[in-house]
């Protein structure tokens, strides 16, 4: 049969065509969301839904001011989504604007504490503001909602491990 060949040769294709920050991004992982997205139920659901695809195509893509309309629109209309909170501190971040994304992790951590993403790249956040061991608190954080290790927890510790290395080395 082959069509787990076909299935193999487009998974391997895809992979080429991902932007290198999707496949590996030095300095943080690729964003992704907590849980599947519930289904949208009616209109105003639907379009808040196409803009999160949307925004969360173009950060992949790394294209994050375009991402942060978007985002903003999803969060005005549904102020307890999480995972949008979250992209916009992603998407703020890359962009370099870190009291914004601090903002937002934070909004993003008040609707939801054990919210994986947002803690890692708040810890992310925390490394770029040269404050470890606020990042390390959030490693803390991922290491009780992690008991047995998930990316998330992974990713934060490398990116710690990374920082301590390049803070070390005689300048």
């Amino acid at each position: 049969m082959k069509t787990p060949h076909l299935v193999i040769a487009l998974a391997a294709a895809s992979a080429l065509c991902l932007p290198s920050a999707v496949v590996a991004a030095p300095g943080g992982s690729a964003p992704r969301t907590e849980m599947p997205r519930p289904s949208p139920s009616n209109n105003n659901d639907q379009q808040r839904e196409s803009d999160f695809e949307k925004a969360e195509y173009l950060i992949k893509g790394e294209q994050y001011a375009e991402a942060i309309p978007l985002l903003q629109r999803v969060v005005a209309s549904n102020a307890r989504d999480a995972d949008a909170w979250n992209y916009l501190g992603f998407a703020s971040r890359k962009l370099g604007k870190k009291e914004e994304a601090l903002g937002y992790y934070q909004k993003a951590l008040a609707i939801n504490a054990k919210h994986k993403g947002a803690n890692e790249y708040l810890g992310e956040l925390y490394l770029m503001m040269d404050n470890l061991p606020k990042a390390e608190e959030q490693l803390a954080t991922l290491k009780g909602l992690c008991p047995a290790g998930c990316e998330e927890l992974e990713d934060l510790e490398a990116d710690i491990a990374d920082y301590k290395a390049a803070k070390s080395k005689p300048s």
